[in-house]
């Protein structure tokens, strides 16, 4: 119960979504934190096509599950994903991450 009170306690941070046909082809490393959980990804862009999310770092307390979000990114190429239930904290640390990450790479 505890655990429910804290989560409430955090704002969700807003996920862009991003045009991953904009994203030039590489590898680029992103991070995002909160007070509870920090994340550092590598995400492996072969365009247009997002190839790979490798988590680097996952400091997230009971929120281990939400690694599993990385596969619905891949699949739906996109950051617009649900979260994994019970793990919404981590899960859009993560989706964060990856998004820093993907910043790097567009077009300009």
């Amino acid at each position: 119960m505890l655990l429910l009170s804290l989560a409430g306690c955090f704002e969700l941070k807003e996920i862009d979504d991003i045009d991953f046909t904009t994203v030039k082809s590489g590898e680029y490393l992103g991070e995002d934190s909160n007070s509870l959980v920090s994340v550092k990804v590598s995400v492996e862009v072969e365009q247009p096509l997002v190839k790979s999310i490798k988590i680097l770092e996952h400091d997230c307390g009971r929120g281990k599950k939400a690694e599993s979000i990385i596969d619905s990114v891949i699949s739906k190429q996109s950051l617009k994903v649900d979260a994994v239930s019970g793990a919404t904290l981590s899960s859009n640390v993560i989706l964060k991450a990856i998004e820093n990450a993907l910043k790097k790479g567009i077009h300009q």
